[in-house]
C-alpha cells in the first residue's frame, strides 16, 4: 500500500471519528459537558450538508486497493471546504465547542498531506 493510500484511508477513519464524536456529544447533551447542545446540532448538521461521512466512505473504497490521485484530491478538497465552515463554526462559538480543535487540527493536517 503507497503512501498516500495509506493517508487516505486514515483521513477516511479520522473523519468517521470526527462525525461519531459530534453525534455523541449531541447525544450526549443531558450527561456531559455540553452546555448548549444547539452549538453541537449545528455542527452535526454542517458534517451533513458537506456529505463529511459520504466523502470519507468514498475516500476508504477508492484507495482500498490502488491509488486513485485525481479523485483522491477531489475527495479532500470537498472535505477542506467543509472543515473551513466547520472551523469558522467553532472559532466564533469556542466556549461551547473547543474539544473540536484537536480533532480539527488531526484533520487539517491529513489534509495538508495532500497539497500540491
Amino acid at each position: 500500500m503507497s503512501y498516500e493510500m495509506r493517508i487516505a484511508t486514515m483521513l477516511a477513519e479520522q473523519i468517521d471519528g470526527f462525525i461519531q464524536f459530534v453525534q455523541e456529544n449531541y447525544d450526549n447533551k443531558h450527561k456531559s459537558y455540553v452546555e448548549n447542545p444547539d452549538k453541537w446540532y449545528q455542527v452535526k448538521l454542517l458534517t451533513e450538508e458537506y456529505k463529511l461521512l459520504l466523502n470519507a466512505a468514498e475516500l476508504r473504497r477508492i484507495n482500498r486497493f490502488s491509488w486513485n490521485e485525481k479523485y483522491t484530491h477531489l475527495l479532500v478538497e470537498d472535505v477542506k471546504k467543509g472543515l473551513d465552515v466547520i472551523e469558522e463554526y467553532a472559532e466564533r462559538n469556542y466556549n461551547d465547542l473547543f474539544m473540536l480543535t484537536g480533532r480539527l487540527h488531526t484533520l487539517r493536517s491529513l489534509c495538508s498531506s495532500f497539497e500540491n
